[in-house]
């Protein structure tokens, strides 16, 4: 695949466009200086031959016309140019001149003149012929004034005026070139810096560039840059805190494990050892419990842009979630219900994800809810927002608490049940990859805590 050079890309923008720029205006010049060697030209021809016919003279009755060396010496010029004349009387008599060169191709209308080319031995010749008005009794009339000259001049001055500013065109091209070149490459200096820094930057660090270091239009590339930096940073962040949170959660429980095989291992009776093994199954259970919720975590933190999200209907979703939740309520005698507003409930997300919300928000709910105590989950519209609410008649949480129990691994000093400590925090995380909000207050009438989250409703189109 051929490589593209951002700098010849730009100097070929500013250099085509220039360079037909110049082609037009060397096209132009080269009218233009046509005709100003034709004006220069015609304006010497008829000047030489108004000399001619005012020299015109009668003389016993016959007309005259001699040549004044002024009419002709105008023409001097390197290279010469032949000259030629010829003065016709009113009757069609030539006088002076030459009978079969610059013959007008018709009579002259009036006073203007008459601008004409013609042919002498295959050169070109440009012309002029005028009337003069004689006053005389014998010869009333016009006569007609005729002078050619070759166009070695002419050309030689046309010539002149179009290479001059042809040359002027060139350099000036030339010179934008090497403007353009110079300008490109002081431009694109922070660029090539910035490339340098990426290639020789460690892989392990991730700081980000000074914005400022570039140019204004760069300055988005940079921060897009420190964006997708940062983006890594969180990520990177994020794994180390779930092995830490795995490496730290784990080790407690597996010691234990291990202590309770011993202990059953030893012991010598049969009922010893099944209470060994119901002690080492019910810490299994909670390895597991740690583990998927260790997980949710960690998929939950990988943020909203990497979730593949459709539109979820989010009271089938809550429901489907406390229907399995529905043994745990009664094995612990609590009065678990449900309740949903009318109209629909749907939201943008992804649905294993939000179902984890709802059940950890009412696992949680359920935990810490005293036997023949009630947990209530609602659902329902606030505005644009899809409101879930759940609520429970156990002990609640301290107000200077309620921040804190989002954080991994707190946990009140209030607090009872068996729980690890990540519910919260999965379901902050949850609600933060889609765009929503989640919060804690006082369940009136207390005792009891009414756990809440909004998400924005799913609007088609």
């Amino acid at each position: 695949m051929a490589t593209r050079s951002l700098q010849r890309e730009l100097l070929g923008w500013l250099l085509v466009p220039l360079t037909a720029v110049v082609c037009f205006n060397v096209w132009t010049t080269y009218e233009s200086a046509v005709e100003t060697a034709d004006l220069i030209t015609d304006r010497t021809l008829l000047a030489s031959a108004r000399v001619i016919a005012e020299d015109i003279q009668e003389n016993d009755g016959v007309l005259e016309a001699t040549i004044p060396p002024a009419a002709l010496e105008m023409f001097a010029s390197d290279p010469p140019d032949r000259v030629f004349y010829r003065v016709t009387a009113p009757s069609g008599l030539i006088i002076a001149g030459h009978p079969d060169i610059v013959v007008p191709p018709g009579q002259p209308a009036g006073l203007e003149p008459t601008f004409f080319q013609t042919m002498f031995r295959d050169q070109p010749v440009r012309a002029v012929a005028i009337a003069q008005p004689i006053i005389s009794a014998r010869n009333p009339g016009r006569a007609v004034v005729a002078v050619g000259q070759t166009l070695n001049a002419h050309d030689q001055l046309m010539t002149g005026l179009w290479l001059k500013a042809l040359r002027d065109q060139v350099l000036l091209v030339a010179a934008a070139g090497l403007l353009g070149v110079f300008g490109l490459r002081r431009g694109l200096a922070p660029i090539l810096k910035l490339r340098d820094d990426v290639i020789e930057r460690d892989p392990t660090e991730l700081k980000p560039f000074a914005v400022n270091s570039v140019q204004s239009e760069l300055r988005p590339l940079v921060e897009a840059l420190n964006e997708a930096f940062a983006r890594i940073q969180r990520q990177m962040a994020a794994q180390r805190r779930f092995v830490a949170n795995a490496a730290h959660q784990l080790r407690t429980p597996l010691a234990l494990l291990k202590t309770q095989v011993g202990v059953g291992m030893r012991e010598p009776g049969t009922a010893a050892k099944e209470e060994a093994l119901a002690a080492a199954d019910k810490s299994v259970d909670g390895m597991a419990r740690l583990s998927n919720q260790l997980l949710s975590l960690a998929r939950a933190e990988q943020g909203s842009s990497s979730l593949m999200k459709s539109a979820v209907d989010f009271q089938a979703v809550a429901r489907d979630a406390l229907e399995g939740l529905t043994q745990s309520a009664l094995s612990r005698d609590i009065d678990l219900g449900f309740e949903a507003g009318e109209g629909e409930f749907v939201v943008w997300g992804h649905p294993t994800l939000l179902r984890e919300l709802v059940v950890n928000l009412v696992d949680n709910a359920l935990r810490y809810t005293p036997r023949r105590g009630s947990v209530t989950a609602r659902i329902s519209r606030e505005g644009e927002a899809i409101l879930l609410q759940v609520e429970d008649t156990g002990p609640g949480i301290a107000e200077v608490d309620r921040e804190k129990v989002f954080e991994r691994f707190y946990r009140s000093a209030e607090a009872g049940g068996d729980g690890t400590g990540l519910g919260l925090a999965i379901v902050r995380e949850i609600v933060s990859s889609h765009d929503g909000e989640v919060g804690l207050s006082g369940r009136q009438p207390p005792p009891g805590l009414t756990a809440w989250v909004k998400l924005p409703a799913y609007r088609q189109g």
